[in-house]
């Protein structure tokens, strides 16, 4: 007979749980002392692995020692007050103790059936997610349409264009169909079109103004030039925050050329729509009650660690036809009677993890109030940051500064901004990234971490300054 594992045992499990708490602890107070960036080379990390798994248990103390001597090396600290690149990725003690029992409890959340609490405290926290952010009430889960938590936004945004494709006619129109973003939308909605089996020759990157938001003239022109050759409009995504710059979108105006054609509109806010937080913010809500779905992520900005994407529909009846599949050994009585939630008809994937969970411990620990302290100082910090660089004669705020975001480069050029972002991320105690607007090199600073105060922004800004060549011409 074959002998058994040696599963943990509850005892050493509590030993080994408050080791690794205190280690976790320990890692969140130390932060600030950290360099923000690894300084490990490619295949750095596999070199000092083993060649070969272990054939013999290995003392827990062991792994670890190696979670130092291995791992640490190789990690950029996300949740670093120094972080300023992308969007963060926020973390918290309560979001980590949510995760921390999802994980103990090992809920496989495919249907109602599986676990009734995975599903109905999921449905709740996304009826609760439209109180605190004043969301419409038609993405109320007692209403036609509901919210579903998703792994990322790109998940999200693939979800609703198969949706959308359901609506246009289904797959049979495939060879028709046409899906209409900004030049500044998201790389995830051209993949998700992808996926949705839209070719790239009839995706759509609409035109944007000097703010950086699309144009809804040029979506109008572009849609009705399709339809005169018997193409059909499939699905708009309109983005309230961009990557690149936070751009807010019109969407009001995109709603009007939306309805004139038939066609769904995705609004995607993964990092911006968390501001709504604060009711002084929620011109990132504008125009979303004409929205047929939409997605914002409390992973970015919200205080819950990835993954937790909420997803909306104002419809779920498309997004259900297009992925609902019944085999019989999922069939059971509560699904069969029409009563409950079964999320698995809701996104791709058939598993699911209890992520609501989480959020429900985030929720609780900070209330609306701290929620909206957490938005608050970071739009204050940001728009500290922008008059710093507008009071220099050398720098520009290129873009406009709705949240905390800041778009600035240097006077003296392409060459002049590479060569500060290197000079300044090279440090490792600082980490901004770039894009491009207006055809220009351009330096952002995202800010987005919780441990970032407004001294950890000054002494960022104080070392973009030091990087800069003194004296170039305006």
């Amino acid at each position: 007979m074959t002998d058994l594992p040696r599963h943990m045992t509850p005892d050493e499990f509590r030993e080994h749980g408050h080791t690794v708490i205190d280690w976790v602890a320990d890692y969140m107070a130390g932060l600030d002392a950290r360099p923000v960036m690894s300084t490990a080379s490619p295949g750095d990390i596999r070199a000092a692995l083993p060649e070969r798994p272990p054939q013999d248990p290995e003392p827990f103390g062991a792994v670890l020692a190696d979670l130092e001597r291995v791992i640490m090396p190789g990690i950029t600290h996300w949740q670093s007050p120094n972080f300023y690149g992308f969007f963060s990725g926020n973390s918290s003690g309560p979001s980590v103790l949510g995760e921390l029992v999802s994980a103990g409890l090992g809920v496989q959340g495919m249907m109602w059936a599986t676990s009734p609490a995975c599903t109905e405290l999921e449905t709740h926290m996304l009826d609760w997610m439209i109180d605190l952010c004043a969301l419409p009430e038609r993405f109320r889960s007692n209403r036609a349409g509901g919210g579903v938590i998703q792994e990322s936004a790109s998940s999200s945004t693939l979800c609703a264009l198969l949706a959308a494709r359901e609506r246009a006619g289904g797959i049979g129109g495939l060879d028709r169909y046409v899906v209409y973003a900004s030049n500044q939308a998201h790389s995830s909605v051209e993949k998700g079109a992808r996926i949705a089996g839209i070719p790239p020759d009839r995706f759509r990157m609409i035109e944007v103004d000097a703010a950086h938001a699309l144009r809804p003239d040029a979506l109008a022109a572009a849609i009705a030039a399709d339809v005169a050759t018997g193409l059909v409009p499939m699905a708009i995504v309109a983005t309230t925050g961009t990557t690149s710059s936070t751009a807010i979108e019109p969407v009001e105006a995109m709603a009007d050329v939306a309805e004139q054609y038939g066609v769904w509109l995705h609004v995607d806010s993964a990092f911006a729509g968390s501001a709504a937080v604060c009711p002084e913010l929620r011109f990132v809500n504008a125009g979303l009650e004409r929205a047929d779905s939409y997605v914002f992520n409390p992973h970015k900005w919200l205080l819950t660690n990835f993954d937790c994407s909420l997803l909306y529909v104002a419809d779920r009846e498309p997004l259900l036809d297009a992925l609902s599949i019944l085999p019989e050994y999922l069939r059971n009585e509560a699904s069969d009677g029409g009563s409950v939630i079964d999320y698995r008809d809701w996104q791709v994937s058939l598993g699911r993890r209890f992520r609501s969970l989480k959020l429900w411990f985030v929720i609780r620990h900070y209330g609306a109030s701290g929620l909206q302290a957490h938005i608050r100082g970071h739009v204050a910090m940001a728009r500290r940051f922008a008059a710093s660089v507008e009071q220099h004669p050398d720098f520009d705020v290129v873009a406009p500064v709705p949240l905390s975001l800041v778009c600035f480069r240097h006077r003296g050029g392409d060459d002049v901004n590479k060569a500060i972002l290197e000079a300044v991320n090279a440090s490792g105690e600082i980490f901004l990234t770039h894009t491009v607007l207006d055809g220009k090199h351009t330096l952002r600073l995202a800010i987005g971490s919780p441990a970032t105060e407004q001294r950890h922004v000054d002494a960022a800004w104080q070392a973009i300054v030091a990087a800069a060549p003194s004296g170039q011409p305006g």
